[in-house]
């Protein structure tokens, strides 16, 4: 297995090839919107144009199926920001690996002389990998959502919002605040989990060699079948917690 640059920041770690994969999802997800909307046209659509469109109308019948559509509106930029970037994202590590000998120390990386006799004086540093194959990442995706759906709940559902941790009785208090904490922890190891092992069997089978070419296509086409029910599923159950926390039953 590769190891990943670590850049120390003081007590602080920061994986480089993480970093640098979230950052070029981000101006994927960015430039495809853009590129979407450049010349939008109602009588000659570009395929862009149909693309976003059918995403738009995808993420629409994702949201109304979790709240009542009359609110479903101001969820829509949020849901198609979290399908296109976890998706995106979930792809990244599939087409190509970058991976560089290191023989010399660099602890300003985590490479120490300790780490490289264990190694046998040679080192191969990962710079590249799906971002979300990163537990730090899901779990800030996760974090997000977390927050985003209690300052919702406060804001839109204030009334009913405190009052559904002690139903249907008080002492239902423990369970339902373990049910809360319990949400974003499953959204991000779920989302981790599938990414990482996928990744994990990629680089089992390059050490194959020649033998496991289709072994390789097989699993990268499945892996992008697996990319796009993990980025649905995260975007589909941020916004059921969203429906639950923030719309009373009176609004379905």
């Amino acid at each position: 297995m590769h190891e990943f640059p670590v850049w120390q920041l003081g007590s602080l770690q920061i994986d480089i090839s993480t970093f640098i994969a979230i950052t070029v999802s981000a101006i994927i997800t960015f430039v495809v919107a853009r590129l979407a909307v450049r010349n939008l046209s109602v009588d000659n659509p570009s395929k862009m144009q149909n693309f976003l469109e059918w995403v738009v109308e995808f993420v629409h019948n994702l949201i109304s199926s979790a709240m009542p559509l009359n609110r479903v509106k101001p969820f829509i930029s949020l849901g198609m920001t979290l399908i296109m970037f976890i998706f995106i994202s979930n792809l990244l590590g599939l087409p190509f690996g970058i991976v560089t000998d290191v023989h010399h120390a660099y602890p300003a990386l985590g490479i120490t002389e300790e780490l490289l006799q264990e190694k046998g004086g040679h080192l191969e540093l990962a710079w590249w990998k799906s971002p979300t194959a990163d537990l730090s990442v899901t779990a800030g995706l996760a974090l997000i959502v977390f927050i985003l759906v209690h300052y919702l709940g406060v804001r839109l559902n204030s009334k009913h919002y405190v009052k559904h941790y002690f139903h249907p009785f008080p002492i239902f208090l423990p369970i339902n605040l373990i049910e809360t904490i319990s949400k974003p922890v499953t959204l991000a190891l779920r989302l981790f989990a599938n990414i990482y092992a996928g990744e994990v069997l990629i680089s089992t089978i390059l050490m194959l060699g020649v033998i496991g070419t289709p072994f390789l296509a097989a699993w990268q086409a499945f892996s992008i079948f697996v990319g796009a029910i993990q980025a649905f599923l995260f975007t589909m159950l941020t916004m059921v917690y969203i429906s639950q926390a923030a719309i009373h039953e009176e609004d379905h």
